[in-house]
């Protein structure tokens, strides 16, 4: 297949027999804005984890895998997330996404009380469960909320949480500096305030009724397994870079640039800036160029960035984490839109089963990227990554469009 025949085929995505009807047009809901400050909050607080990972290293004196595995155990309730969206179909969990920010900020910020890594888990287990609570319904809520402008309701939603990942660390590592690891907590009354603010706004929102049978599982069935099977093949590019670049950055700069730890939480500060733009532009602009196109030039630049950037001097590091933050991490707005196109009546279920997805991957990613970088070092474990993410471009023409 020639240059032109493969930009065809991954540019035109296999074409499935549409609806003559057309959705009605809904409004645009501004208490998206709501939501996504609950999103802001309660991902400041989760992104704590990875900046502090080279102090919680040392501390507990273990090697690459264990202290990647502390991320792993944020992400295994992601498995809990089905049966929340399928919940949340059915009835309004707006009390999750209301409640959400408070228990996260409270546990995320209570690690450095932890006394040794059992306790420590087990603490961002608990983390882990608040996690996947806010994000089923929360992705879901904002579906309804958006009307017909989805991808730019993605976009607000997923820029609130890459802004949130932009700033996480700093703040986590100047509350390191102003309180030690040991006071950490004294940040999470910020979480308990922005959940007051959220239940004034948000306490009233209900459930949206759906269409009779539309929960019917023989029905839904042929349709999750024509479009997750494919999906699960994107997901694995996309959390592969993506695991690598968020969760190892910090200590890759460390150990393998020689910086500093403030550089270090520096250069995942500038990755994330640039995805919180990434992500703010993404969705947007699937709506107009439609989301596959957006899909593949995304994941056929992100890879060949992430290479450079391995064998790169140090001059260049920052603008190539800038370029990776606008490709690599602004692929999940336009994913979310693209499921919530393709199940407009069991949005709850279909976010929630796709964060699942999503998470359970990236804790398998993040755990076979630390065996990596144990084996051969964090430079190619990283080389590993883009070479996923380029691998599962491919699997965008498999997924349908409507």
């Amino acid at each position: 297949m020639g240059r032109c025949g493969f930009v065809k085929f991954i540019l035109h995505p296999l074409k499935l027999p549409m609806s003559s009807s057309h959705p009605p047009q809904r409004r645009f809901n501004k208490d998206i804005f709501a939501v996504a400050l609950g999103h802001f909050t309660h991902d400041v607080y989760s992104s704590f984890l990875a900046p502090l990972l080279p102090v919680l290293q040392d501390r507990l004196g273990i090697g690459y895998a264990l202290t990647g595995n502390l991320a792993v155990f944020t992400q295994a309730p992601s498995l809990l997330n089905p049966f929340i969206g399928l919940l949340a179909d059915r009835v309004s969990l707006r009390y999750f996404v209301i409640f959400a920010p408070a228990v996260t900020a409270t546990l995320m910020s209570s690690m450095g009380l932890a006394p040794n890594y059992l306790t420590l888990a087990f603490l961002l287990l608990a983390a882990g469960v608040s996690v996947a609570a806010f994000h089923a319904p929360a992705g879901a809520m904002i579906g309804e909320l958006a009307g017909n402008r989805v991808g730019a309701g993605m976009s607000i939603f997923m820029a609130a949480g890459e802004l949130a990942r932009t700033l996480g660390p700093i703040l986590a590592v100047a509350g390191v500096g102003w309180f030690g690891l040991e006071g950490l907590w004294r940040l999470a009354f910020v979480g308990w305030a922005v959940t007051g603010i959220l239940f004034w706004r948000l306490h009233r929102i209900q459930a949206r009724p759906r269409p009779p049978g539309s929960d019917d599982w023989a029905r839904l069935k042929p349709r999750l397994l024509r479009v997750f099977p494919y999906l699960t093949w994107l997901v694995i590019g996309r959390v592969a870079m993506q695991a690598a670049i968020t969760t190892y950055l910090p200590i890759y700069m460390r150990d393998a640039r020689h910086v500093s730890l403030g550089l270090a939480a520096a250069s995942l500060t500038v990755l994330e800036a640039a995805g919180f733009v990434g992500a703010l532009l993404s969705g947007s602009l699937s709506d107009r160029v439609g989301r596959h196109r957006m899909l593949a030039f995304l994941l056929f630049v992100a890879p060949l960035l992430l290479v450079l950037f391995l064998f790169a001097p140090i001059w260049l590091l920052f603008p190539l984490l800038i370029a990776l933050g606008l490709t690599a991490i602004s692929l999940q707005p336009v994913i979310l839109a693209l499921v919530q196109d393709l199940f407009p009546d069991n949005r709850a279920l279909a976010n929630g089963s796709y964060m699942a997805l999503s998470f359970a991957l990236r804790a398998v990613g993040i755990w076979a990227i630390g065996l990596t970088a144990d084996a051969w070092g964090l430079t190619a474990a990283f080389m590993l990554s883009a070479i996923i993410g380029l691998l599962s471009l491919p699997s965008i023409r498999f997924i349908p469009r409507s």
